[in-house]
């Protein structure tokens, strides 16, 4: 049975087709159910004779799997592109493979495109596309007869405009179809209701042989006493105390929902399996760890998304699309610091279940960006997010994204104190025996935990 929501979207958008337009935009909270909400369209579509064929297209393998099943169930036929079939599921990253017979033999059928996260696709013309934006730009929207985009974040990481979206002009707002907002979706009982926990501490030293300075926070101690944020979510007593809160709260929901998990995004694959051997040999947890570097990486989550393991360890295999709704408390340990990424990692958590508990916390260290992050999180879209139309000189860097050349926006970590070893003291116990950190000539000391929970949408529940 459809939500209301879903029943709303997909009778604008056929009435929308059905008058002439060619391209629907849906922005739906992350775990709203917009894969579902797709499938039941494009069944609407076929009942009503308009369409032939459907081809959907998605950012990683998982995702497209998971397309794949939920779409062959709602239309209650095969979706591999073989005979027989009326439609498939592919990759962005195989457009590029794709030969041009593949697109005029599309032509020649009338064709529903679904792109999933549309925001990986960049670009409004040849000039600002990356390699996905522009095969949509060029060959989908050619041969396709109607195209539904789906995102749960509809901004990228640098100034490029998502491919096929619509913008207010001079104001740079993105035009959206229909959208239902997380603030809705919690009001409706389709999303939890996210706590977020910014860990910081109010006393903090960094010490050379000639000075000592304190600082009341992490956010003074990285912009004042410029202190790496890398050096925060590698120390042991760091790592100790945000985890120790993290395995806390997951023991208090597994009371009520046995098999609840929690996730743990890491910054590399070294930082996973510390952070994985902190989880198993000093908290007595069970664990998987998923990084790109396993080959059987979707075996894996999809071991992890039907078991009773306590936590998952991933780097960049657990972020967008990855549907494991028994995730409730998650820690973000990453370097990659951009509201995007942020708000994309915290939908990992927000999927219901029929469990009494649904309960989901985040928990993250306070540094000036992540602060920001969390205060703007009842803003569906941020003003910062919007496109900008200006001239602005580009210098190439990988997108978290695309693995794309793109623009410098995205900050990446740079230290700016280069020899240093961070210090994190507190009453607990020293639960870690080495440190990652090797650095001699400066001397960081953070005394005295704290944390600030940001309970969003609280007169929703």
């Amino acid at each position: 049975m459809l939500r209301p929501w879903q029943n709303d979207c997909i009778e604008i958008a056929v009435n929308k087709f059905a008058s002439g337009s060619q391209h629907f935009l849906t922005q739906a909270t992350p775990g709203a159910g917009k894969t579902l909400m797709a499938g039941h369209l494009a069944k609407r579509l076929f009942e009503k004779n308009l369409i032939d064929l459907v081809v959907c297209f998605s950012p990683s393998k998982e995702i497209s799997d998971s397309i794949k099943e939920a779409f062959s169930s709602v239309l209650d036929c095969e979706f591999d592109g073989k005979i027989g079939s009326v439609g498939c599921s592919i990759t962005y990253q195989s457009m590029r493979f794709l030969p041009p017979t593949f697109w005029s033999s599309l032509a020649k059928y009338r064709v529903f495109c679904v792109f999933d996260e549309i925001h990986h696709c960049g670009g409004d013309n040849h000039d600002n596309s990356n390699s996905w934006g522009l095969s949509l730009l060029k060959e989908v929207q050619a041969a396709a007869k109607f195209t539904l985009a789906l995102t749960g974040t509809p901004w990228r990481s640098n100034l490029t405009p998502v491919t096929l979206a619509s913008y207010t002009d001079p104001e740079g707002e993105i035009v959206c179809d229909y959208q239902y907002p997380l603030a809705k979706a919690v009001q409706d009982k389709v999303c939890r209701q996210p706590k977020i926990v910014l860990v910081d501490c109010y006393h903090s030293v960094v010490s050379t042989l000639e000075t000592s300075i304190s600082y009341r926070s992490i956010s003074e101690l990285i912009e004042k006493g410029k202190v790496s944020y890398s050096m925060v979510i590698r120390n042991d007593d760091a790592l100790t105390h945000i985890l120790s809160e993290a395995v806390g709260r997951l023991q208090k929901i597994r009371i009520v929902n046995k098999k609840a998990g929690g996730l743990i995004v890491a910054s590399s694959v070294e930082h996973a399996k510390y952070i994985d051997r902190i989880l198993r040999e000093d908290f007595k947890q069970t664990t998987n760890i998923v990084t790109y570097r396993e080959q059987n990486a979707p075996d894996l989550i999809n071991q992890f998304r039907t078991g009773n393991t306590e936590w998952i360890v991933s780097v960049g295999m657990v972020s967008e699309g990855t549907d494991i709704p028994r995730l409730q408390v998650c820690c973000h340990l990453s370097n990659v610091k951009t509201e995007l990424y942020f708000r994309q990692i915290l939908g990992r958590i927000l999927r219901t279940t029929s469990c009494a508990n649904q309960e989901a916390w985040f928990y993250t260290f306070a540094e000036p960006n992540l602060n920001r992050f969390a205060e703007e999180i009842e803003n569906d879209i941020p003003e910062t997010c919007m496109y900008i139309k200006a001239k602005q000189e580009l210098y190439g860097y990988s997108d978290v994204l695309t693995n794309e050349k793109n623009s410098p926006f995205l900050k990446q970590e740079i230290p700016v104190i280069l020899e240093q070893k961070l210090l994190w003291e507190s009453n607990q116990s020293e639960l870690a025996s080495s440190n990652l950190n090797t650095y001699e000539s400066t001397d960081v000391t953070l005394n005295h935990f704290k944390q600030r929970v940001i309970e969003a949408f609280r007169m929703l529940s």
